[in-house]
């Protein structure tokens, strides 16, 4: 009797991860300039509130590193991502960290997201986000955004 309670249990854990997508959380890749990294702290907090309806991992780069180190792991980072979201403010366009993270993403066919991270202050969006969607930041925004990946 056991092994067919086990076998039961077993089919259950395997049918619920097929079809449960939902309880995995996405791998996200947030791009963002080292002015702003305060917003994406926040970004990262506010998706750990019990009240979001919203969540994810965070795979962004939290330290730096020498340049060619940054960029192999930086890509590493991106190709395992589901996602990557820029953080678009006035220090977007100067960020060349940024933009080349954003055509990493490009190159390696990872959907991106641009999002301005402040509602009246929107800086200019890189040209390397042609064709992207870009939202601002509300929790519906970025719900949508991580539940489409």
């Amino acid at each position: 009797m056991l092994p067919v309670i086990l076998g039961v249990g077993i089919a259950a854990l395997i049918a619920k991860s097929i079809f449960d997508n939902n309880s995995e959380e996405k791998r996200i890749f947030i791009s963002f300039s080292m002015k702003d990294e305060k917003y994406r702290n926040y970004l990262v907090k506010q998706s750990k509130e019990e009240r979001s309806p919203f969540s994810f991992v965070d795979m962004s780069v939290k330290k730096p590193w020498a340049e060619e180190k940054w960029k192999t792991e930086c890509r590493k980072r991106i190709v395992s991502c589901d996602a990557v979201i820029v953080l678009l403010s006035k220090n977007t366009w100067h960020s060349s960290g940024t933009r080349w993270e954003i055509k990493c993403a490009k190159e390696e066919g990872i959907p991106i997201y641009g999002m301005h991270i402040q509602k009246n202050k929107k800086g200019a969006i890189p040209k390397e986000l042609k064709g992207s969607k870009i939202i601002t930041w509300t929790w519906d925004n970025l719900e949508s955004i991580i539940e489409s990946v």
